[in-house]
């Protein structure tokens, strides 16, 4: 998304234990947004730095995140628990520009279709899930069993759409 803005990039991975917290899954994935921006803290300067991270809510219990799963076996959890339902999904980021971290947060509700066990086995095997929270990829695999019936689809994808413009004007 940021490289379609003309922006140069640079991924650099930061190591953070994703702890979680109790509470909201908003303040959940705000809280490690702001832990990778304390991890990243002085590193690149003179660069923008963006940290973001994105979770689903349960759609049986709002409160409870889903994250990205470990394995095979998590992912097929989740679908399950996600197929033919409604939930939301949290995205938040950490801009930092000229030394000074902006924080932003955003939520859209996604619908998965009650896809086949064929389709299942097909986006277990393709390992879409890999890295994903919630399992899926609304831009990969997932995008013809998905529908986003409120929001960004920037959101859905890890980065709130409001970060996407100021990086635009920037």
């Amino acid at each position: 998304m940021v490289e379609a803005l003309g922006l140069r990039t640079r991924v650099a991975p930061v190591d953070v234990k994703e702890t979680r917290i109790t509470g909201t899954v908003d303040a959940q994935v705000l809280h490690i947004a702001k832990e990778k921006a304390q991890a990243v803290g002085d590193a690149h300067p003179g660069c923008m730095v963006l940290v973001a991270d994105t979770m689903l809510a349960d759609p049986d219990d709002p409160t409870l995140a889903l994250g990205q799963p470990i394995d095979a076996q998590a992912a097929l959890a989740m679908l399950l628990r996600l197929r033919g339902r409604r939930h939301r999904v949290w995205s938040a980021s950490g801009l930092r520009v000229a030394g000074t971290w902006t924080f932003d947060l955003d939520s859209a509700v996604v619908e998965l279709s009650a896809f086949s066990d064929d389709v299942l086995g097909e986006l277990i095997n393709s390992e879409s899930w890999h890295g994903k929270a919630g399992a899926y990829d609304l831009a990969g695999a997932m995008a013809p069993h998905a529908n986003l019936v409120e929001g960004e689809e920037a959101t859905v994808l890890g980065i709130p759409a409001r970060v996407i413009e100021a990086l635009s004007v920037l």
